[in-house]
């Protein structure tokens, strides 16, 4: 699962944060996206989350939107 591997590599361990981000990369993906789109989602619901988003609901809207818009 991409958004794991990219918790682990920004630092996020805690349990209950990866399983909020867990679900959220469950809301976002799609069975016809390729891998390098997945990849780019879970950067943003990382990145989002990082930025201090912590609302799950708030946190998958603002991460189905391109960083910096």
């Amino acid at each position: 699962m991409p958004i794991r591997h990219k918790a682990v590599d920004a630092g996020i361990l805690q349990p209950e944060e990866l399983a909020l981000l867990s679900r959220v990369f469950d809301q976002l993906k799609s069975d016809d996206q390729s891998p390098d789109a997945r990849d780019a989602i879970a950067s943003r619901i990382i990145a989002n989350y990082m930025a201090g988003i912590k609302d799950e609901a708030e946190l998958a809207s603002l991460s189905k939107r391109p960083l910096g818009r």
